[in-house]
């Protein structure tokens, strides 16, 4: 199979980006030295981690992003979390939005949209064989 790789968040301001999601999830987010463009390394585990998931990037957006209310013009990320509502308050705080409030995955997980300081719209996903 062909599994994704990588990710990139495009953002108006990659300063306030890098702190929201540094604030929010405690990813290690540096820039890179790059001559010809601004570009962010993203870090979502220490690098000898086990755990499933992906690294990605940052970097500024090279064009407007959609109005708010509008449909997505890319995929949208999901990231797991032990603790939904604690995630959602730190969100909240760190500058971000609901988008789709919490709802249960019946029998598997919690669910449930934000929009972070950039207008880009993220997914947390919290496992639990209880949710209804």
């Amino acid at each position: 199979m062909n599994r994704i790789v990588h990710f990139e968040i495009q953002a108006d301001e990659t300063e306030r980006a890098a702190k929201f999601y540094r604030d929010v999830f405690s990813w290690e987010i540096e820039k890179y030295p790059m001559p010809d463009m601004e570009y962010w390394g993203v870090m979502t585990a220490p690098k000898d981690s086990k755990e499933p998931g992906i690294n990605g990037g940052l970097l500024k957006r090279p064009c407007p992003a959609p109005a708010l209310g509008q449909g997505l013009n890319a995929m949208v990320c999901t990231i797991q979390v032990d603790d939904f509502d604690a995630y959602a308050k730190k969100i909240l705080a760190a500058g971000g939005q609901v988008a789709m409030p919490k709802f249960a995955l019946p029998g598997m997980a919690w669910q449930g949209y934000f929009i972070d300081t950039e207008g880009n719209t993220f997914g947390l996903h919290q496992a639990d064989a209880g949710a209804k």
